[in-house]
C-alpha cells in the first residue's frame, strides 16, 4: 500500500485544532465554570456535529434510524463513559497538579484508544503493521511521560515547591481512571463504523461518513457533560452567571473553543476514515501526541516556560519522541 499523505495531513490539521482549543479555558471569567462549560458543550458536542453532519450526510436521521441498535447504543455508551473521564480529569488536577494529570491521562488515552480497537481486529499478530503500531505507541508513551516530567519540574521550580494540596494516591487513581475512560471516545468511533457505512450508502463521501458516527457518539458525551454542568448550576445556585456583566469575551471564547474542539474531531474522523480499517488505531495516538506538541507551543508563546530552562530541555526531548512516534505510526498505516 502506498503511503497516503492526505489522511495523515488531515490528522495533523486536527491536532492543531485539538492542541489549541484549551486556549479558550483561560478566558472563562466572569462566567462560572459550569455556565461556560454548558455553553461550550452544547455548541461543541451537540450543535456543531449535528449541523456539519446534516450538511454532508444525505438523510442523516434516516441513516441513524437504519443503523444497528447495537452500534447506536454502544457508541452513545462509550461517549458517555468518555464524558465521565473528562470530568475525572478535572477532579484529579487539585490532587496531583495539571502536568502529572495531563501526562497520565494523555498517555493512557493515546495507548488504550489505539490498542483496544487494534486488538479487536482479526489476525492482529500476523499483520505487517503489528510491530510498528506497538513501537509507535510505546515511543508515544515515552514522549508523553517526558513532557509530564518536564511540566512537574517546571511547576516545582516556578512555584517554589508550593503544593500543600497534593494527594498522590487519590490523584493517581482518578487520573488513571480518567485516561482509560477518555480513550473510549476512540473505541466508540471505531464501534460506530456501521453507521458510517450506511451514510456512504445514502450518498455521503467516504470521509464525511465519519460525521454521522460523531453525532451518535457525542450524544452520549453531551448527556454527561451537560448533565454535570446543569447539576453544578443547581448545586451552586449559579444560574445567574449567564446574566453577569462584561461576559461577552467569555462567550466568544466558549464559541471559539467549541469550533476548535469539534473541528479537531470532525477533521480527525475524516482522516481516520480515509486511513481505512486501521484509522482509529493509527490516527488516535497521532492526534493526541501532536496536539500535546501544539499545546506546549502555545504555552511557550505565552511564556509559561520562562525561567525553567532545564525542564524545557526535557520537554523538547519529549516532543522529539512524539514526532518520532508519529513517523512510526504513519509508516505503520502504509504497511497495514
Amino acid at each position: 500500500m502506498e503511503f497516503a499523505f492526505l489522511p495523515l495531513a488531515l490528522v495533523i490539521i486536527a491536532s492543531i485544532f485539538q492542541g489549541s482549543f484549551g486556549l479558550g479555558m483561560k478566558f472563562m471569567s466572569p462566567l462560572k465554570w459550569e455556565g461556560w462549560w454548558l455553553v461550550h458543550a452544547t455548541i461543541a458536542m451537540f450543535l456543531l456535529p449535528l449541523i456539519w453532519a446534516l450538511l454532508v450526510v444525505p438523510d442523516l436521521f434516516g441513516v441513524i434510524a437504519k443503523a444497528p441498535l447495537e452500534s447506536i447504543l454502544s457508541g452513545m455508551l462509550f461517549g458517555l463513559l468518555w464524558g465521565i473521564g473528562g470530568i475525572m480529569f478535572g477532579k484529579s488536577i487539585p490532587y496531583i497538579g495539571i502536568s502529572l494529570t495531563y501526562g497520565i491521562v494523555m498517555g493512557l488515552c493515546a495507548a488504550a484508544g489505539s490498542l483496544i480497537p487494534f486488538f479487536t481486529k482479526e489476525n492482529v499478530f500476523d499483520r505487517p503493521s503489528f510491530p510498528y503500531v506497538i513501537a509507535g505507541v510505546l515511543v508515544m508513551l515515552v514522549g508523553v511521560a517526558l513532557t509530564a516530567i518536564a511540566g512537574i519540574k517546571k511547576d516545582k521550580l516556578l512555584q517554589d515547591g508550593a503544593g500543600s494540596g497534593i494527594n498522590l494516591k487519590a490523584g493517581l487513581i482518578i487520573a488513571i481512571l480518567s485516561g482509560l475512560l477518555s480513550a473510549l471516545l476512540s473505541v466508540g468511533f471505531d464501534n460506530g463504523k456501521p453507521i458510517g457505512d450506511l451514510a456512504i450508502e445514502a450518498g455521503a463521501l467516504s470521509r464525511n461518513s465519519s460525521l454521522a458516527i460523531w453525532v451518535v457518539v457525542l450524544w452520549g458525551g453531551y448527556l454527561m457533560n451537560a448533565g454535570y454542568a446543569i447539576f453544578l448550576l443547581f448545586k451552586n445556585k449559579t444560574w445567574n452567571t449567564f446574566k453577569v456583566e462584561k461576559s461577552g469575551k467569555a462567550y466568544k471564547w466558549a464559541i471559539l473553543a467549541s469550533l476548535f474542539w469539534f473541528g479537531a474531531l470532525g477533521i480527525y474522523g475524516q482522516g481516520a476514515t480515509l486511513m481505512g480499517e486501521m484509522g482509529s488505531v493509527i490516527g488516535w495516538p497521532i492526534l493526541l501526541g501532536l496536539s500535546l506538541i501544539v499545546s506546549n507551543i502555545w504555552a511557550y508563546m505565552n511564556k509559561e516556560w520562562k525561567g525553567a530552562a532545564k525542564p524545557f530541555l526535557i520537554l523538547l526531548l519529549g516532543l522529539l519522541m512524539l514526532i518520532i512516534a508519529t513517523i512510526i505510526l504513519g509508516y505503520a498505516n502504509s504497511v497495514a
